[in-house]
């Protein structure tokens, strides 16, 4: 058995508390506030502008600090449900945002400046209740794609991890239970933190749990604060008994030198530890590296030997994003090459496991 890291509940330790005025009105918003209750508690306009959080460059280098130590507690305006079509076939509005985990590419920060500690949503109800009105507009799903032959597919994890949520309140539990109940739809999220807690929600093959995996070397580099890769593979098996689908969340795939060969290991050893049954569901969604300007500089602040692999300007092409920062990905010549050998190796390595997308 691998060396377990902590949990997610120990990946916090909560100080301060900013939330909206409303928070306390809320059931959840009280519960959350009862699990720390000698964490100090700050009244602030909007989650999304909080002085002295976002926007202070010092707290760059109190990256991990901020992530261990704060909390955001707000109430979610906008239930936009987005159109997909390749982890999901929709983006439900998501619960919470921010992450006490410190992935060195994740896009979440982009539009947060110098700090991203998790902000949870107190009025789950209302996020329920919009992705039940909109599942039931839809009616049956008639046609099957690459997201899935039968369900619709929500994503309620785009801009978190479900995992390190569940370890705050019960909006996950909720979630799933919610999905449990659509007749036409499924719930799905990646995660990199195995949370054995969501193993006694009861999903019944209603909820897709997408487990990330890299190479070990290069996970412990840039997956700051997450579980392990041995204790991803190992989760595999559980999720699947526990009634989950599980799938692969291939990302990002950074190309460096022997990078093919420690992906070869790594789909070595997830093919000697997962069972028949977690075999026939098992499918892959691969997603090559993108990286961000803005994120570049943040990184340098606290994590600068993570940006020799993301920051390679002789490989990678730029961008403007939508956000208007510069993304920068592989040229399109060397990741159209890279993409076919890695497909090439997933399925020499493990054949039976589907892909459902690359890009």
């Amino acid at each position: 058995m691998p060396t377990a890291s902590p949990g997610p509940a120990a990946l916090l330790d909560v100080g301060t508390i900013y939330h909206e005025p409303a928070v306390p009105d809320h059931p959840r918003g009280r519960e959350i506030l009862g699990r720390f209750p000698h964490a100090r508690r700050e009244v602030v306009r909007s989650h999304w502008n909080i002085p002295g959080l976002h926007g202070n460059e010092g707290k760059a280098e109190d990256w991990l600090r901020t992530k261990k130590t704060t909390l955001v507690l707000g109430l979610r305006k906008g239930m936009e449900i987005r159109p997909n079509g390749r982890s999901a076939d929709f983006i439900a509005p998501g619960a919470s945002n921010g992450c006490a985990m410190a992935c060195s590419y994740c896009y979440v920060p982009r539009r947060k400046g110098y700090a991203n500690p998790i902000t949870t949503f107190v009025n789950v109800d209302a996020i329920a209740a919009a992705i039940r009105r909109h599942a039931d507009r839809l009616g049956r799903k008639e046609a099957p794609n690459q997201v899935d032959p039968w369900f619709w597919v929500y994503d309620v994890g785009e801009n978190g991890d479900c995992s390190v949520d569940a370890a705050i309140s019960d909006n996950v539990r909720d979630l799933v239970a919610l999905f449990r109940d659509l007749p036409n739809a499924k719930a799905s999220f990646a995660t990199k933190s195995v949370n054995r807690e969501l193993l006694d929600y009861d999903p019944r093959g209603k909820t897709r749990v997408r487990f990330s995996l890299m190479p070990p070397v290069v996970a412990k580099l840039l997956d700051v604060r997450t579980s392990t890769i041995a204790e991803r593979i190992a989760a595999i098996d559980d999720f699947v008994a526990a009634g989950y689908e599980v799938h692969l969340n291939l990302s990002p795939v950074v190309y460096y030198e022997g990078w093919l060969d420690d992906y070869r290991e790594l789909f070595s050893d997830v093919d000697a530890r997962i069972g028949s049954k977690a075999r026939r569901q098992l499918r892959a969604e691969i997603i090559f590296l993108t990286h961000n300007d803005r994120l570049h500089e943040v990184n340098l602040r606290w994590h600068p030997r993570a940006e020799e692999l993301l920051w390679v300007p002789d490989l990678q092409e730029s961008k403007v994003s939508e956000t208007g920062g510069t993304n920068v990905r592989y040229r399109r010549g060397l990741k159209r090459q890279l993409v076919a050998e890695f497909e090439a190796l997933l399925r020499e390595t493990l054949p039976y496991c589907g892909i459902r997308y690359a890009f």
